[in-house]
């Protein structure tokens, strides 16, 4: 009978250890796939800006810094690795790009454009996709974070190679600040 008893709990243990690694390595896999539809539109973003930069480039010749700063932070933002390096230089284009499309509305003539427009209505589609993924990602790396650290899933956490994943964080201040609304005519 004892041996029995000692059988049984040697059984649930096993059960529980596989079910607790097993979760682990579902949510590791899911932290990875979000961090990839980060990647997805990313990518995307990055290739519509040299197309941006090519429409505007000739209308705007004497802004020839802007398109620069906007060239070299797309140049970073596709070079950079891990999600800190990554958020950081994302940032920084985030703002090149903000100041090229502020330099486009004193182009008339080029805001007409249909190019322009598209092109930076494409962007700001991307955008948005880019801070949905960005939530999904922060929202399942979290969820994976806080399941490592739970007891007794804490006890199989070295078994599964579970590591915390590193959130995407705002670090620039001007994409932190409040918009402001001017409502007054």
């Amino acid at each position: 009978m004892g041996l029995v008893i000692i059988l049984v709990v040697a059984v649930l243990v096993g059960l529980w250890v596989m079910g607790a690694y097993n979760s682990l390595v579902s949510l590791k896999n899911q932290v990875i796939n979000a961090w990839k539809q980060i990647d997805v539109q990313l990518k995307r973003r990055h290739d519509l800006i040299p197309n941006l930069v090519n429409t505007v480039k000739g209308a705007m010749n004497f802004e020839k810094s802007t398109l620069e700063a906007v060239i070299t932070a797309r140049n970073k933002a596709v070079n950079a690795t891990g999600v800190g390096q990554t958020a950081k230089a994302e940032g920084e284009l985030t703002q090149a790009l903000g100041r090229l499309f502020a330099l486009t509305e004193a182009y008339p003539d080029l805001k007409a454009t249909g190019n322009v427009a598209q092109l930076q209505e494409e962007l700001t589609s991307t955008e948005n996709k880019i801070g949905f993924a960005r939530q999904m990602y922060n929202d399942t790396a979290t969820q994976y974070n806080t399941r490592q650290m739970q007891f007794p899933a804490s006890m199989v956490a070295g078994m599964a190679k579970a590591v915390p994943a590193e959130l995407w964080e705002i670090e620039d201040a001007a994409e932190r600040a409040v918009p402001k609304v001017d409502l007054a005519m």
